[in-house]
């Protein structure tokens, strides 16, 4: 579905016309494209004297392949830059800016009293102006649990009013980000910091992520090509949107998919699965037998490593006006069948330890919205699913997460009346709908083997957008 209104403000006519009615002008963003780079152009790094992931941010800039620079707050930059094999210079001169960067990353884990918020002002007061469009803001912290002291997670939670701010203020499609590293966990930053800096998270904004220590003690040596080389991932609803694009990002990072849809949509599905090279089931996930079904099935494959659930189905309408099968049918599909699946392949082992599940919850969900009373409890019921589940399956190695998507421009969205279909695009901080790639991508940076220690994230991809927390 094409994005009239965006495509004008972007051009030459359109542009001047937006800016002198004071209309809003969405970048287009920068999405991933096979074989780039994670980020094209230069990190300014910031952080405090007590800073504790400094060494890791530098190893992992080194793998990366970024080049970096030091703002003057934090000189011992240089040095371990140097030492991880990067060369990096000072940026600005005598209180003058630099040059633009394309993310600004500040280390903020050394914060432990609200009278230090004064390096962050510094930081992002200097540099707020020298991102360039669709850059990157990250900071990163410790989970207010993870204090030692009640001033420390005053200082830490107070960080979230920060990064959700500039997310906002900066403009131009710049995305900000704050990561919570639970301590000891940095060796599991990587997967994370990868996904943030690149395009794959071009309409994921103002989000909390929690990095825990891994469910796995192992260590893993990826190709960051193929992330999921050798991974047998089945994805639900499969056969259209936003399920089609989960399968062909899965597949093109080197998944083996299976692609799952109800009977009814065999042929689309079949299409779907050639063209990723996978195979289809055809399964209504409802059924009475479904769960064991799939119990087999993954069985008869030597285990499955990853389910993403995203099937799903609404049937709007005020409670008031609501039939019980409306009620019964978007629960039961959304929610109680992800329930009675994730019990049987995990309870059987099908569901091989080190294990991803992947959890398509909605805005509708943490927000609410007027005639989903029932599609927005199964919604908000993922979330749940989530948080509850993910230390009980740490103990088995499995992670769960979530994704709740926003306006996604697909065949239902398009089928939205105009007036309300504008409002969905610009009501967020990048003011234009997101495409299913911006999901996929998400759900794949979840199914990594390298995500070990994210468990019991709702990670929502909407823009930002101004509904819910």
């Amino acid at each position: 579905m094409t994005d009239a209104y965006l495509n004008f403000a972007n051009s030459t006519w359109g542009s001047k016309l937006a800016q002198g009615l004071g209309l809003p002008k969405p970048w287009v963003l920068e999405r991933h494209e096979p074989g780039q780079a994670v980020i094209q152009g230069s990190i300014l790094v910031g952080g405090t004297a007590d800073s504790a992931l400094l060494h890791s941010l530098a190893n992992i800039f080194q793998a990366i392949g970024a080049q970096t620079l030091a703002h003057r707050e934090l000189p011992q930059w240089i040095a371990l830059a140097n030492q991880a094999g990067m060369m990096s210079g000072r940026w600005g001169q005598e209180d003058q800016p630099g040059e633009k960067v394309k993310a600004l990353v500040f280390d903020a884990t050394g914060l432990t009293d609200s009278t230090q918020s004064s390096a962050l002002y510094q930081f992002f007061h200097d540099a707020a102006r020298s991102v360039l469009p669709c850059g990157r803001v990250v900071v990163l912290g410790r989970a207010p649990e993870h204090c030692s002291s009640a001033r420390q997670a005053t200082v830490q939670r107070a960080l979230e009013g920060l990064t959700r701010s500039l997310a906002k203020e900066l403009k131009k499609a710049i995305t900000a980000q704050l990561i919570y590293v639970a301590p000891q966990a940095e060796f599991a930053l990587e997967s994370t910091l990868r996904f943030v800096l690149s395009p794959r998270s071009a309409y994921v904004s103002g989000q909390v992520i929690r990095i825990g220590l891994p469910v796995t003690e192992t260590l893993i040596t990826m190709d960051w090509s193929q992330p999921l080389a050798g991974q047998k991932v089945v994805v639900t609803g499969a056969s259209r949107g936003i399920g089609a694009a989960i399968a062909q990002v899965m597949a093109s990072e080197g998944a083996q998919v299976i692609c799952l849809d109800v009977p009814q949509a065999q042929e689309a599905l079949q299409a779907v699965a050639s063209q990723v090279g996978g195979r289809a089931l055809a399964l209504d996930i409802a059924a009475p037998h479904a769960a064991q079904t799939l119990v087999e099935a993954a069985q008869a494959d030597g285990g499955w490593d990853v389910i993403v659930h995203n099937a799903g189905i609404t049937r709007d309408k005020t409670i008031a006006n609501m039939k019980p099968h409306f009620w019964t049918s978007v629960v039961d599909i959304n929610l109680s069948a992800q329930e009675r699946i994730n019990d049987a392949l995990v309870d059987s082992g099908a569901l091989r330890s080190g294990g991803r599940v992947v959890c398509v919850s909605s805005i509708s969900g943490i927000a609410g919205n007027v005639g989903q009373t029932n599609y927005a409890l199964s919604k908000a019921g993922v979330v749940g699913m989530v948080n509850s589940l993910s230390p009980v399956w740490a103990e088995r190695g499995i992670t769960i997460n979530a994704v709740a998507p926003g306006f996604i421009e697909t065949a239902m969205t398009a089928a939205v009346p105009f007036a309300l279909r504008e409002a969905g695009r610009r009501m967020n901080s990048l003011s234009q709908g997101g495409l299913p790639e911006d999901v996929a991508q998400a759900i794949a940076w979840f199914a990594s083997p390298a995500s070990m220690g994210l468990t019991g994230n709702v990670v929502r991809v909407c823009g930002q957008s101004i509904l819910g927390a």
